[in-house]
Parts: structure tokens; C-alpha cells; sequence
């Protein structure tokens, strides 16, 4: 009965100790078996792993003699379905496929061994365990049992399955009680990380990791944190923690202290926490502060890089708080005298300064004289041009440039500077330079409905009005005669000083050819002209030497009843002549007209003589209907000399009168 127990007690550690050692390689268990002559009392099965001992108190039998027992002849009172029981009872019984707590009893780099009181030890890879760098023997942990033994007789585990079926309840119970749990930082992805959390991925925000902005993100890769769950999505399967949320409520009543203690224009020391385009935010030791662009020198700056860097430690100046919404403004220029007040007290108006341009806008520059000292120079002082122009053509950042004080503000720390001062202005001795009825070339700027803008020389500019572009040409409109930016010779007409304004013409560059068509386009004359343009009012027409004539609808009319028509080259007979007014009326029916009724005067008479008569009567009256006719052309004429010489009185006028008189006319 004695070999019996023996066999019994030995065969389980045996089984144990093959498996172990066959599990857990340089850490095997080691089965001892220690007798002592003098009391033989227990057998003691120990392992370095701290496994479980089972131990067998022989003593329990008060009558069991040891010495029979090394003898060999020890008979034994215990059954041997009594000693199966007793061992049963220290074991388990477990199922395949369900979740168990087990015990970790050893481990080494690549495996993990746990009891979980059956009648081997499971083995579970370390990389199951790798969200719990802290895990050591001793340690509870859930296992799923795959197989009660492979081919090997081992017990098969897995803690990946185990975590996996209960993750999302215990996800779901971290949410709902606001649990910390702790993840494996397994990689990186866009916008942030993934993280093991019982099993399952989780996604972790960039700006959830902590809460000082983050530069390198590979450098969490790899690494258990702890972290709250902060929002699950079931339909998707999808995870959201945060270990920023762990120590936001502590920095939140660190804030809450801190801005209780603060006041404005308290010094502090900060570090840069972060830096971007429009300023800098300062850590204040639990509380941020922004350092704006402007608060960070007195001189203009382009990016705060240039004048702090990333984790610099400073002295800031509190400038403003607001309690409610936790905002701070710090200055940093302000720890520093204002560069006005040590402006040099002797700059006044009128003095000459250096500087370099700091800052273009459209309608002017600044100019930096002193580091934080800056005037402005508009655009409408960088030249004696009336034509305004973007300060982008004269000038561009970084430029070196002289000015002239033109008006300085110490109280409010403003100074208008200008550049065309240091030029001699070119309407003081315009009258010298440009005496009336000289003649010049200019260069056209603009145009307007009524002439033509052109600058003689820079800041002196000249209005040609549109009857003063052509002695023959019905212009409507500056665009037909020339161009902008086109040369264009001029003479000078009038000279506004005080208004800085010149009054030019074109066409008195020639001597007027209205006084020699006076001559040949008489009136009763015929000459030969083609119709250019066909109007409801009549037709113009081309006559010889470039003038127009103009011919209304009625004297249109062909010998054989119908319309002259576009193109057409026909004879035109002279029925007005204006020179004033420069305009030539002609009629193409009154020739064949005048021709027909002549011919019906002379059918009159019935005889050759008396037909001579009426042919010469008709003569004499025709000279002296011409003669006449001079007569009213010569009062016609003094008239319209009357009116052109009102009309050029007129002309003095501002370029809105002229428009109007042209219009008129």
C-alpha cells in the first residue's frame, strides 16, 4: 500500500515536472524529494517558480511505522480510491474554450507559465502580455483555455483570446465608470496612435497624448501608458482614449490657482511652449500664455522665430487675463524701454532722415529710421506725379531710402515722412519751362470722355480736349485718335498755376485748313465724294483734302428716284459752309435739281433770241445770287468768328465746362 502511495504521489510531479521542463526551458521546475532518517515525515515538491507545493502529511495516519516502511513491509490503512480522491480534490476541473483565472508562476524572455490548478501548467507567449511591462510572478491573469493538452500532453492558454472576448465589456465598463486602464502604444498612424487596450485597437489623437503639443511622435511608439476611454462608436467597432484627460483635471485647478494669483504687469518667468505665425505661447508652469506678435519687439518682425525659440525660458509681462475663459496675454517688449523716448530730441520738420523700408501696402510704405521708430511715407509723396500710383512701383521691402520730415507726433508716436521734397518741384518755374505756344512731346496717361490726360514731365500733366485733337477729323471719343502710353506732340495753350493744371492742343500744331476750304468748298460748288456712314439723320461724306460733309436724308435722292447708298461715289453741290463750327452741308439732289429747272425755264421761251435773253437774264441773276450769297456768307462769317471766340473764352474754364461747351456745340 505504501509502493501504491508512493506511485500515486510521484507520478502527477513527474508528469508536472516533464511538462514544465518541456514548456519552459532554461527555467524548468526542479522536483526534489528530501527524507530525513531521523523523522521521514513528509515529501515536498518545490520549484523555482514558487508553484504550488502538494503536500502529503503521512502523519495523518497515527499508526503509519516508518521504520516498517524502509523495510518494505508497511501495510497502510488508507484505501487507494481514498488517496485518488485526495489528490483529485487538489485539482480543477476546467473545459476547453472558456476564460479562467490562472496564476503567473514563472517566466523568462519569450514565455510565460500559468497555473491555473489543473494537472500541468499552460505556457503563454510574453508578446500576449506586452501591454503590462509590470506583469511578474505572482500575478492573476485571465487565460482561455484552447486545448486541456496538444501532442506534447501540455495544457494549451491563450491571454490574447481571454482579453479579447471580455474586451469590449470591460471597454464598455471603463467608459461607463470612468476607469483608468492602461495600453500598448503599438505604432503610429495618421493624426495620432494605435493602442492595445484588452485586445483590442484602439486609436489615441495626437493631441490627446498630452497636453503640451507634441513634436515626435515615434518616441511614445513601444510604450504602456494609461488612459481613459473617452468615446466608443458600436456600429464601427471603434475606440477613442485619452491620456490627456488623466491630468487635465489636475492642470485645471492648477490654472484656476495660478490665475487667481495673477495681476497685471507682473513679471514671470515662462518657457516657449509653442510658436506659430501669429505669436508665441508661453508655459507658465501648468497655465498658457500668448505672446503676440506684436507684444514681442518694438520693431516690426515677420515670425516670432526670429526673436525666440522652442523651450527658451523667459520673463514675460502680464499684460491682460480673463478669469472665465482662462486666457492670459503676456508682452514681452514691454520689459524694455519705448525706442520713442529715446528718440534724438533735436529731429524736427523739415529735417532729413535714413531708413530702411519695413512694410509695403498699396498706399504707401513704412519706414523703419531707429529699431521700433517707424514713419510713413505715402504714396502721393514719393513723386510731384498727380497720377497715383501703388507704392509698389517706387518702392519694396528692405530698401534703403532718404526722406523729409513732414510731420512728427512724439504724444502719439506717428511721423509722415515724404520723398518727392527732396526733388525741386516742377511747377515752380513752369511758366519759364513751358511759356505759352511752346511746342512738346508727352506721353499719354489716361482718357476721358471729353480729351486726352498727358504728363509732359514727371508731376506735370496736361489736358488736350477733344476738339483740340483735329482740325477736320468728328472725333467721339480720344480712343479713336491715339493710345495710352503712345508720344504725342502738343502745344501749350493756357497755364494754371495754382491748380497745377496746363491746358494743351494737338491740332494748333498745324495752321487751321478751315481757312483755305473757306476758299474752295463754296457754296453752289460740286465736288465729288463717297459715302463712309449712314446714320436715320443722313450720311457723312468724304470729300477731298480729309474733310466731311455731311448730307441729309432728302438730298439722297438719285436723278432716278432712288437713295444714294453706303460706298457709293457720287457728285455733292456745297449748301452750307460753317467754318466756325467746322461743318460743310451737302446735297447730291439739288444738282440734278438745279439742272431740271433750268431746263424748264429755257423750254419757256418760244424763240432762239429770246431764249439768248433768258439765258443771259438767268446768268446775271445766278452772279448775282452768288454775289449775294458772299454777301450772307461774309455776315455768317462774322458771326461765327464772334462765337468761336466766345467759345475758346469758354475753354479756360475747368475740363467739365469744356465738356459740356463740346457737347453743345
Amino acid at each position: 500500500m505504501v509502493e501504491n502511495l508512493e506511485n500515486n504521489l510521484e507520478q502527477p510531479v513527474e508528469q508536472s515536472d516533464s511538462s514544465i521542463q518541456n514548456s519552459a526551458g532554461e527555467d524548468s521546475i526542479e522536483v526534489k524529494e528530501t527524507r530525513s532518517a531521523a523523522s521521514n515525515k513528509e515529501k515536498v515538491i518545490s520549484g523555482k517558480s514558487n508553484a504550488e507545493a502538494i503536500d502529503v502529511n503521512l502523519e495523518s495516519d497515527p499508526g503509519f511505522d516508518w521504520e516498517k516502511y524502509e523495510e518494505g513491509d508497511y501495510q497502510s490503512e488508507f484505501k487507494k480510491s481514498d488517496l485518488e480522491k485526495m489528490y483529485n480534490d487538489t485539482l480543477n476541473a476546467i473545459k476547453v474554450n472558456e476564460v479562467v483565472d490562472g496564476t503567473v508562476i514563472s517566466m523568462n524572455k519569450r514565455e510565460v507559465v500559468v497555473n491555473i490548478g489543473y494537472k500541468s501548467e499552460g505556457v503563454v507567449s510574453l508578446n500576449e502580455f506586452r501591454y503590462d511591462p509590470d506583469l511578474k510572478i505572482g500575478d492573476k491573469v485571465e487565460v482561455y483555455i484552447e486545448s486541456q493538452e496538444d501532442k506534447k500532453g501540455q495544457l494549451v492558454l491563450s491571454h490574447k483570446k481571454a482579453r479579447a472576448l471580455k474586451s469590449w465589456d470591460r471597454v464598455n465598463e471603463s467608459l461607463e465608470k470612468d476607469e483608468i486602464i492602461k495600453g500598448y502604444i503599438k505604432c503610429r498612424t495618421k493624426g495620432g496612435m494605435i493602442v492595445d487596450v484588452f485586445g483590442i485597437e484602439a486609436f489615441l489623437p495626437g493631441s490627446q497624448i498630452d497636453v503640451k503639443p507634441i513634436r515626435d511622435y515615434d518616441i511614445y511608439v513601444g510604450k504602456t501608458m494609461e488612459f481613459k476611454v473617452v468615446k466608443i462608436n458600436h456600429e464601427f467597432k471603434n475606440v477613442v482614449v485619452s491620456h490627456k484627460a488623466l491630468i487635465e483635471a489636475e492642470l485645471e485647478q492648477q490654472k484656476k490657482d495660478i490665475i487667481a494669483k495673477l495681476e497685471k504687469g507682473q513679471i514671470l518667468e515662462g518657457t516657449v511652449k509653442n510658436i506659430t505665425s501669429y505669436g508665441v505661447f508661453i508655459d507658465l508652469g501648468g497655465v498658457d500664455g500668448l505672446i503676440h506678435i506684436t507684444d514681442l519687439s518694438w520693431g516690426r518682425i515677420n515670425h516670432p522665430e526670429e526673436i525666440v525659440q522652442l523651450d527658451q525660458k523667459l520673463q514675460v509681462v502680464i499684460l491682460d487675463f480673463d478669469d472665465e475663459k482662462k486666457r492670459i496675454a503676456l508682452g514681452l517688449k514691454q520689459l524694455t524701454p519705448h525706442p520713442w523716448d529715446s528718440l534724438d530730441a533735436g529731429l524736427k520738420v523739415g529735417d532729413k532722415v535714413k531708413g530702411r523700408v519695413v512694410v509695403m501696402a498699396d498706399y504707401g510704405a513704412f519706414i523703419e529710421i531707429a529699431p521700433g521708430v517707424e514713419g510713413l511715407i505715402h504714396v502721393s509723396e514719393m513723386s510731384w506725379s498727380q497720377h497715383l500710383r501703388s507704392a509698389q512701383e517706387f518702392l519694396k521691402v528692405n530698401d534703403e531710402v532718404e526722406a523729409v520730415i513732414l510731420t512728427l507726433d512724439r504724444e502719439e508716436r506717428k511721423m509722415s515722412l515724404g520723398m518727392k521734397q527732396l526733388k525741386t518741384d516742377p511747377w515752380e518755374k513752369i511758366e519759364e519751362k513751358y511759356p505759352l505756344g511752346s511746342r512738346h512731346t508727352s506721353k499719354v496717361r489716361n482718357f476721358t470722355n471729353f480729351g486726352v490726360f498727358v504728363e509732359i514731365e514727371e508731376g506735370v500733366d496736361g489736358l488736350i480736349h477733344i476738339s483740340d485733337l483735329s482740325w477736320t477729323r468728328k472725333i467721339k471719343h480720344p480712343a479713336e485718335f491715339t493710345s495710352i502710353g503712345e508720344n504725342i506732340e502738343v502745344v501749350v495753350l493756357e497755364i494754371d498755376k495754382d491748380n497745377r493744371r496746363l491746358s494743351l492742343g494737338h491740332k494748333q500744331l498745324e495752321e487751321n485748313p478751315w481757312d483755305v476750304f473757306e476758299t474752295v468748298f463754296t457754296v453752289d460748288s460740286v465736288h465729288e465724294g463717297t459715302i463712309v456712314e449712314m446714320t436715320d439723320k443722313g450720311a457723312v461724306v468724304a470729300l477731298p483734302y480729309g474733310v466731311e460733309g455731311f448730307v441729309t436724308p432728302k438730298h439722297l435722292i438719285k436723278e432716278d428716284g432712288k437713295p444714294a447708298r453706303m460706298e457709293e461715289k457720287l457728285p455733292f453741290k456745297v449748301i452750307e459752309f460753317s467754318k466756325g463750327s467746322k461743318k460743310i452741308i451737302v446735297s447730291h439732289s439739288r444738282i440734278h435739281e438745279d439742272a431740271k429747272r433750268a431746263t424748264s425755264e429755257v423750254e419757256r421761251k418760244p424763240s432762239s433770241d429770246s431764249t439768248a435773253k433768258a439765258t443771259k437774264k438767268l446768268k446775271t441773276s445766278m452772279e448775282k445770287t452768288t454775289l449775294g450769297d458772299i454777301t450772307d456768307l461774309a455776315a455768317i462769317k462774322t458771326e461765327m468768328e464772334k462765337k468761336e471766340s466766345k467759345r475758346k473764352k469758354a475753354e479756360k474754364k475747368t475740363p467739365e465746362s469744356e465738356e459740356n461747351q463740346a457737347e453743345n456745340e
